[in-house]
């Protein structure tokens, strides 16, 4: 594993706590400073969230524009931000490192790259070619004056691909490709995260979604890493229905004491003194 220096170094040092790092996923600049003023340690983009802030669906947007929307949330916030860049935009190794030396531009102080292709027939990388994929990103990850936390993605399990020993396989490849943290998001059992956790030395990301066990189980399973992917965006959105439904069919504003009960963390979020 890389020695990281800088933001990237301190980015990885949170994984190695005795308690799983809780990262949280924005989805715009308002976001990420209320994640940061409620307390937590670092965020993360999230593609689908992101998406929906500008009314698209997930995989639709840009290398430009998740490039540009990680400076953003980088600039609005004083703890790392980890950037979601998809399936690095690119088959060929070549592509994906180019992603990543771009990502080293933007003040992320992490990156993921998964092995989605993108193609519904055939969805996951050959695990040769993902493998070289990661080694390639690793390579633009650290070797450069600034250097990025690289996180593997297995997909299979997003993707209809239930193999829990091909991910398995695929994440002991990505590890000794030098990615700095591995993540196979759709495990959701305590069975498989730690059939999973005992296979790798390299720290072990979950996507926590219903079902998923509670913090302090998955820290018992020595998971060094929790994030929400767009759940949190979403779970937004779905507060803002709930409100504008209740004000065209009912006429009435319950959702007024939501807003009064965080009154004060949105001001203290959102001021325009607030160092960033």
């Amino acid at each position: 594993m890389a020695e990281l220096r800088g933001k990237a170094g301190d980015f990885l040092a949170l994984h190695h706590d005795d308690r799983p790092l809780l990262q949280p996923n924005a989805w715009d600049e308002g976001s990420a400073k209320l994640l940061e003023a409620l307390g937590f340690r670092c965020i993360a983009t999230t593609s689908s969230g992101f998406a929906a802030s500008r009314g698209q669906l997930d995989g639709s947007v840009t290398r430009e524009e998740v490039l540009d929307h990680g400076a953003r949330l980088a600039a609005a916030v004083n703890i790392p931000v980890a950037a979601d860049m998809e399936n690095g935009f690119a088959d060929d190794p070549e592509g994906v490192a180019r992603t990543v030396t771009l990502a080293c531009a933007t003040a992320v102080a992490g990156c993921s790259i998964e092995d989605f292709t993108r193609r519904r027939d055939d969805p996951i990388y050959e695990r040769r070619l993902a493998a070289e994929r990661v080694a390639a990103a690793a390579e633009a990850a650290h070797s450069g004056p600034v250097q990025l936390v690289l996180t593997a993605r297995a997909e299979n399990h997003i993707h209809g691909r239930g193999d829990l020993a091909d991910t398995i396989a695929r994440c002991q490849a990505y590890q000794e490709a030098n990615a700095d943290v591995l993540f196979a998001p759709g495990l959701t059992s305590a069975q498989e995260i730690q059939s999973l956790v005992s296979s790798v030395d390299a720290p072990v990301s979950v996507l926590v979604q219903h079902g998923s066990p509670p913090v302090d189980e998955l820290a018992a399973l020595g998971v060094a890493r929790v994030s929400v992917g767009g759940a949190f965006a979403y779970s937004a959105y779905a507060g803002m229905v709930d409100a504008a439904r209740e004000f065209m069919e009912a006429g009435t504003y319950s959702y007024w004491q939501r807003f009064a009960s965080n009154r004060e963390l949105f001001r203290e979020a959102f001021r325009s003194d607030r160092e960033s």
